[in-house]
Parts: C-alpha cells; sequence; structure tokens
C-alpha cells in the first residue's frame, strides 16, 4: 500500500507483528521487560525466509558471543564489586575481543547485532543481580531471533512484494558500486600523484 513516496508494506507489517509477540509472549511468560527479545526480533526480520535464515545464521552466532562476553564480563564486574572501572575498561576491551572473534570466524554480518546484544545485557543488569539473571538476558535475544524467523516462515512476500524488494535491493546495490567506483578512481589518483612524486 502506499500513499505517495510513503509506503506500508509486509516487511513493515511483520516488524510490528514481530514487537507485538515479543511483548505479548514476555507476558504470558511471566518474564521481565521484552526490549531485548523485541530488538533482536527486530534485527533478525528481513524481507524473506533465506534472507532470514541466513541472516539469522549470524546473528544467533552473534547472540552466542554477545551473551557469552556478557556473562564474563557480569562475572568480571561482581568479583570486583561493580567497579565504574570494569564498565569504563573491561566493557570496551570486550567489545575489541567480539570483533576480532568474530571477524575471524568469518561472521562479519553478526558483528553488530552481537555488539549490541553485549551491551544490552552487560549495561541492563541491575547491581546485585545474579549470573541467573545474566543467563536470562541472554536468553531473551534467542527468543527474539526466532520470533522474527518465524514469522517470515509463516508470512511469505506475495510475488508483487518480493519484486518491489528485489527492485530496492537492485538499486541499493547500484549505488553501492558507484560508491565503489568512486572510490578506486580515488585510489587510484592518489597512487598516481604518490608515483609522480617520487
Amino acid at each position: 500500500m502506499e500513499f505517495g513516496r510513503f509506503r506500508l508494506g509486509m516487511r513493515t507489517l511483520k516488524t510490528a507483528l514481530a514487537v507485538m509477540i515479543c511483548i505479548l509472549l514476555f507476558r504470558l511468560m511471566d518474564r521481565s521487560a521484552s526490549s531485548i527479545a523485541a530488538l533482536a526480533a527486530v534485527f533478525s526480520l528481513r524481507q524473506d525466509l533465506t534472507t532470514s535464515l541466513s541472516f539469522g545464521k549470524s546473528r544467533i552466532l552473534g547472540n552466542s558471543l554477545g551473551g557469552f562476553l556478557a556473562i564474563i564480563y557480569f562475572l568480571v564486574k561482581d568479583f570486583f564489586s561493580n567497579d565504574f572501572l570494569v564498565e569504563l575498561l573491561f566493557l570496551p576491551f570486550l567489545i575489541i575481543v567480539l570483533i576480532v572473534v568474530s571477524d575471524g570466524i568469518n561472521n562479519n554480518s553478526g558483528i553488530i547485532s552481537a555488539i549490541a546484544t553485549l551491551l544490552l545485557i552487560a549495561l541492563s543488569i541491575p547491581q546485585g543481580e545474579s549470573l541467573l539473571y545474566a543467563l536470562s538476558r541472554v536468553a531473551d535475544t534467542f527468543i527474539g531471533t526466532f520470533v522474527g524467523i518465524g514469522l517470515n516462515f509463516f508470512f511469505q512476500p506475495k510475488p508483487v512484494e518480493e519484486k518491489h524488494e528485489i527492485d530496492e535491493d537492485l538499486a541499493e546495490l547500484e549505488k553501492k558500486e558507484q560508491e565503489l567506483e568512486a572510490l578506486k578512481a580515488r585510489v587510484q589518483a592518489k597512487i598516481k600523484e604518490n608515483d609522480s612524486e617520487k
């Protein structure tokens, strides 16, 4: 459905539905705030099931790594009696570890979600909470990821919607290719400039 330049598509509706399902699910399960699960669902929801599964795999790997590092952060912070320096120095160090490990295992598409998971969990743990609380927040990210993937399984885009999304993706790809060509031209000009100075 389009209103001039504004479009209400299936992905938009699925995103809102994913958030609604997370909120409802957490209420029915009597779990704490659904914010981490809702964000995970939004991150995992892509234009179709194939893309969601591919992205979901990297998201689950990222969630696992981010959650594991969040638990390490929780244990270190607890050991040092919730010292502010642990948050100030150790958390950024864990982000470096996360990026290096993600790159090393070729999960570059999961880096942002892994960092988001680490930060959401690490910075949302109230002082005095147990390790069980941190583990529960890790589980929240998995719940949200499965909600996002599940919605794409049950609500596959119609051919017209799919064609529109493919056209949008192709337009974005063409734009990126033009940016890449311009960057290549600047690099080649800089190389020629450096060679002429020698």
